[in-house]
C-alpha cells in the first residue's frame, strides 16, 4: 500500500496542501481566501468547517485514496513557547489552538485539521513542525522596557528555519555554524537573527512588532495607540482588528493582496507606491536590526516568503541593506516541503516525536 503524507499550511489569506509520496510531491495547491470569503467569521477557529471542507474537496477532485495517507501535518500554531521539533497532536494541543487562548491565527487550524481528517482514517497520525512559537530568544531580548510587558517568539519558525538550512547546504555549510538574517514577507512579516542554528532575536509577527504587512500594523507609537484605545470610539475587539486582519496595507489601501497593490503601483497609483516603498523601508530597518544583535557577524541575509516574488520590492530592500552581507532571494516558501520531509521521519521512526505537555 501506497504511503502518502498530507501537508496543510493555513495562512492568513491562503491554505495551502501538497499530498507527498515519501519526498515526491504529487500535487500542491494553493487555495486562497479573500476579504469579502473571511469577513463572516468572528474568530480564526470559526473557519475550521470551511477551510478543512476546500481541502477534502481537493482530496476528492484528484481522487486520492484517504486509507493510504499515513501521516497529516499541519502548520504549529499558537501554543505555550516550545523547542524547535516534531510533536503529534494531542488533546492538550487541539484544546490550547482551538481557544485561541495565546492569540488568534491561522496556523492554530493546521494541526486541529490534520487531527480531524487523521481521526477518519485507521492508522494514520497528526503532527505539527516547528510551531510559530519556537522560542530561541536570548535574555536580552526579551526586556521590552517595561516589567508587563515580555517580548515574545512568534514567528514563521518553520519556513525560517527550511530556507536557512537550504541556503546552508546550498553553500556546503552547516546551519549550526553560521550567522543569518531571514525575513519571512508574507501575511505576516518576521525578521529572525540566526546565529549558531538558533534564532535568538525576533519580532512578534502576530500582533503588535516589527514591519507592517499586508493585513497587520507592526509596531506603532505607543503613545498614540493609547490615545486611540481611551478614545471611546472603539472597542477593546475593534482596537485588535486594527494590529491584526485590518491593519498594514490593508487599511491604507483596502486590500490585503501584495500582488494587487504592486499592479496598482505599476499602473502609476501614487499611494500605493508609497505604501509599497514603505514597507521595503520598515523590512530593511528591522534587517539592519537583527544584523546588529549579531554584531554585524552576518554570513548572508535571506528575503523569503510570497512578498519576495516581487522583484522591485527584494531590490529595493537590497539596495538598502546590501552593504551588511550578501542577500539572497527565496520566493515563496519552502513550508509544505518541510512539513511532509519531518512527517515521513516521524511514521519512519527516524526522528524523535516530542510531546505537547
Amino acid at each position: 500500500m501506497e504511503k502518502l503524507i498530507l501537508a496543510i499550511n493555513p495562512g492568513s489569506t491562503s491554505t495551502k496542501m501538497g499530498l507527498y509520496s515519501d519526498d515526491e510531491l504529487l500535487f500542491a495547491e494553493t487555495l486562497r481566501h479573500d476579504l469579502d470569503e473571511l469577513s463572516g467569521f468572528d474568530r480564526i477557529s470559526d473557519q475550521f468547517s470551511f477551510r478543512k471542507k476546500l481541502i477534502m474537496e481537493v482530496l476528492k477532485e484528484k481522487k486520492v485514496v484517504l486509507e493510504n495517507i499515513r501521516a497529516i501535518v499541519g502548520r504549529g500554531g499558537l501554543l505555550k513557547p516550545i523547542e524547535s521539533g516534531v510533536y503529534e497532536v494531542n488533546a492538550l494541543m487541539k484544546k490550547d489552538l482551538a481557544g485561541g487562548e495565546r492569540g488568534e491565527h491561522a496556523s492554530n487550524l493546521g494541526g486541529l485539521i490534520a487531527a480531524d481528517i487523521s481521526d477518519d482514517i485507521e492508522g494514520s497520525r497528526a503532527f505539527i513542525v516547528d510551531p510559530v512559537v519556537v522560542d530561541e530568544m536570548h535574555e536580552l531580548a526579551r526586556l521590552s522596557g517595561h516589567p508587563l510587558i515580555e517580548r515574545k517568539s512568534i514567528f514563521h519558525a518553520l519556513n525560517q528555519k527550511a530556507v536557512a538550512n537550504a541556503y546552508a547546504e546550498s553553500v556546503n555549510r552547516d546551519y549550526n555554524d553560521m550567522n543569518l538574517v531571514v525575513a519571512h514577507m508574507g501575511g505576516g512579516i518576521s525578521i529572525g537573527a540566526h546565529r549558531k542554528g538558533k534564532v535568538i532575536d525576533v519580532n512578534n509577527a502576530l500582533n503588535g512588532d516589527g514591519p507592517f504587512s499586508p493585513e497587520r500594523a507592526g509596531s506603532l507609537p505607543a503613545g498614540q495607540l493609547v490615545e486611540l484605545c481611551f478614545s471611546g470610539k472603539y472597542s477593546k475587539e475593534e482596537i485588535m482588528k486594527m494590529l491584526t486582519g485590518k491593519g498594514g496595507m490593508v487599511a491604507y489601501l483596502d486590500t490585503n493582496s501584495f500582488l494587487d497593490i504592486c499592479d496598482r503601483t505599476e499602473r502609476g497609483d501614487e499611494k500605493a507606491k508609497l505604501v509599497q516603498e514603505a514597507s521595503a523601508y520598515q523590512i530593511a530597518k528591522e534587517i539592519a536590526s537583527a544584523a546588529a544583535v549579531m554584531k554585524g557577524n552576518v554570513d548572508a541575509i535571506i528575503l523569503t516568503g510570497g512578498m519576495a516574488h516581487q522583484k522591485t520590492h527584494t531590490d529595493f530592500i537590497t539596495d538598502m541593506i546590501g552593504f551588511l552581507a550578501d542577500v539572497v532571494v527565496y520566493p515563496g516558501e519552502d513550508e509544505l516541503k518541510s512539513l511532509a520531509h519531518s512527517g515521513m521521519l516521524a511514521t519512519e521512526g527516524r526522528v524523535v516525536v516530542k510531546d505537547y505537555k
